[in-house]
């Protein structure tokens, strides 16, 4: 964020460009206030560079600079937050060493702790960490009494830095990136598609935290005594956030009235809109909390009241929502979430109906404490949504007779499907976001151990070790043999389904062509590999043209040699394959390895040939995974191969 000074107050025909000379004061000004901040942000934008080159390894041992671009964006608050309270008090040199150095030894210390790769949830933890930390920044300079006039001055001016270092880092990039095209385009350039990532961290990671820096208020007393208002702010919170929250409370209490009327339960996506009501009302209050005892203003005081009571009732609505699928599924970190919210909205309106004193730095003070609590520890989302959905998983089998001395056995044949997809979808949410190690506790094997052996195991495609995707599903699929769940699937209940009895694709299969380590050539002049990152590759040789095309979504692909364009879908040969006379079982592998499901096949049935113009293409499909439900219907979930062309003379 470098300010220029220079041109504040002056109008467009007397505007002066600033000196080379005080360009390098500003910078060198950011540099000396918040050097951590800086040497964060450097760390984090290198380890988000060597990611991006690094994009097809997944391992968890190399996971690695996703957990260092965390630490520091951790570490980047966390020095942040040091640094301004530190100013706000006068604190000497060293004492302001001290502080900024515990913020760093705190994210070294997260930086062991979060491990995406193995748990899901550690994604969830890490924003809530970001969270807490941004609503710390926000009070960490105004921690004294009779402070909340600065306070809500000092904020903002952040809120309006943010928005001018974003609209500047996105017209540099788009800049920058125009100019990257041209030169593909003008001179032949091979500028990939990682080099606009890589591009976008820079300017996002050091000119826009930079620029954001050098804007940040020195003088906190001065705050005390500005007065100032910026008029948009005004506007944009009277003809924007109020009507908005305004539609959102008309719709909500009609909805409560249709509900109460018809007596049923409310829907599930109900707390989402009424949590918008709540942050567009509550942000609204704020942005106008300066204004809001002005002679000109008196209807806010009003606003302000009438937005707190009619919050009371939906605050009902919402405890009810959120009760009803704690009720049939149990408590996930989202549901714990709601639960969290709406107790603190309902301290929250009390405070500000019964209060005089309207101290708004209590929001976030208290939302930074919450988010705090609920990221370790026994009373965190986690450890309550992990001990909630092992009981269900418990519950399932003991219903079925299949716990003995405290431990889970294989269920019975005659499991339903509803309670066995239940029961499956309880255990992915656990091996996924909590690691197999969270239903330790249900078996009797040493998990960690088996855990191990499987991290072993190598692809079968390309002989390496597997990638963390893999290692997690294979988790979940030992799981599921150990506790007689192959046969079923999991189903997403949160929206619509709300009786929990998805029965669709019911099994999935793993297709894998019999040698998978070699694909013969002979015959054939080229060989392209269709499993790239990107949805398109073009490459040129001699006088020829390739275009390679996949969709993620529909998971068809095209291949286009100058102007034929070769489509191969999938579906034909999948009805072939499936087909009881081609007798898919006999390909079955081995019940020692660890995917279910899994059929190796000649590689001359998984192959698709066609001819046009002088081309041949075969597309020799080396992956391929589908579910099947009760009535025959395919789902195609991944497909990946290799085209071979031959030139006819």
């Amino acid at each position: 964020m470098i300010s220029f000074p220079i041109l504040e107050n002056q109008s467009c025909l007397s505007m002066k460009f600033p000196s080379l000379n005080h360009l390098a004061q500003t910078v060198a000004g950011v540099f000396k206030r918040f050097p951590f901040e800086i040497l964060s942000a450097l760390i984090g934008t290198i380890a988000a560079t060597i990611n991006i080159e690094l994009r097809y390894i997944y391992r968890p041992s190399e996971t690695i600079y996703i957990r260092l671009m965390m630490a520091a964006e951790i570490s980047l608050l966390l020095s942040f937050a040091a640094t301004l309270h530190a100013e706000s008090k006068n604190l000497n040199l060293a004492k302001k060493l001290i502080l900024r150095l515990a913020g760093i030894f705190l994210a070294v210390i997260l930086f062991f702790l979060i491990r995406p790769a193995e748990r899901q949830s550690d994604y969830i933890r890490f924003f809530l960490l970001i969270l807490s930390f941004h609503l710390l920044v926000a009070f960490a300079a105004f921690t004294g009494k009779n402070q909340v006039h600065g306070f809500w001055q000092f904020n903002k001016t952040l809120f309006l830095r943010i928005l001018t270092a974003a609209l500047y880092s996105i017209v540099l990039f788009l800049g920058i990136a125009a100019a990257i095209s041209a030169m593909n385009f003008l001179f032949g350039f091979k500028f990939e598609w990682d080099t606009y990532w890589i591009l976008w961290f820079w300017i996002a990671g050091i000119f826009n935290t930079a620029f954001f820096l050098a804007g940040v208020p020195e003088n906190f007393d001065a705050l005390k005594q500005d007065y100032s208002y910026p008029k948009g702010l005004k506007l944009f919170t009277q003809y924007v956030l109020i009507p908005l929250a305004s539609v959102y409370v008309l719709i909500l209490l009609s909805y409560e009235i249709k509900i109460l009327l018809e007596r049923n339960l409310p829907r599930g996506l109900v707390s989402n809109l009424i949590l918008g009501y709540a942050v567009f009302g509550i942000l609204s209050l704020l942005l106008v909390y300066p204004i809001r005892n002005l002679d000109e203003n008196k209807w806010l005081k009003s606003y302000s009241r009438y937005f707190y009571f009619l919050l009371i009732p939906l605050l009902v609505l919402l405890f009810v929502a959120v009760g009803t699928r704690v009720f049939k599924y149990g408590i996930t970190e989202n549901r714990y979430f709601l639960i969290v919210l709406a107790i603190w909205l309902f301290l929250i309106t009390l405070y500000f109906l019964i209060s005089k004193k309207q101290n708004i730095k209590l929001i976030p003070i208290s939302l930074c404490a919450l988010t705090l609590l609920a990221v370790y520890g026994p009373q965190s989302a986690f450890a309550v949504a992990e001990v909630s959905q092992r009981q269900i998983l418990f519950g399932i089998f003991k219903k079925y007779n299949a716990v003995f001395n405290g431990k889970l056995s294989k269920i019975s044949e005659k499991v339903s499907t509803r309670d066995g997809n239940r029961a499956v979808a309880t255990l992915q949410y656990l091996v996924r976001n909590h690691d197999l190690a969270s239903v330790q506790t249900l078996f009797s094997k040493n998990l960690n151990a088996v855990a191990d052996s499987l991290s072993k195991e190598k692809n079968k495609e390309n002989n390496l070790k597997i990638n963390n995707w893999e290692l997690k599903e294979r988790k979940l699929d030992w799981a599921k043999a150990q506790l007689g769940l192959t046969k079923f699937t999991s189903y997403d209940d949160e929206y619509g389904n709300t009786n929990g009895t998805n029965t669709e694709f019911v099994k999935t299969y793993y297709i894998f062509p019999d040698k998978q380590q070699l694909t013969v050539v002979k015959g054939y002049d080229y060989l392209i590999n269709a499993n790239y990152a990107q949805d398109s590759l073009k490459l040129t040789v001699g006088t020829d043209h390739f275009l390679a095309v996949q969709s993620f979504q529909t998971h068809q692909h095209l291949l286009k040699i100058n102007q034929l364009e070769f489509n191969f879908e999938v579906d034909t040969l999948l009805k072939k394959i499936s087909d009881p006379e081609f007798n898919l079982q006999k390909y079955a592998q081995s019940a020692t390895v660890a995917l279910p499901d899994s059929y190796y096949v000649p590689a001359s049935h998984l192959s698709v040939i066609k001819t046009l113009g002088n081309f041949t293409v075969n597309f020799q499909i080396n992956n391929l995974s589908y579910s099947k439900n009760n009535k025959g219907k395919f789902n195609i979930q991944n497909v990946q191969g290799d085209y071979l062309i031959k030139k006819n003379n």
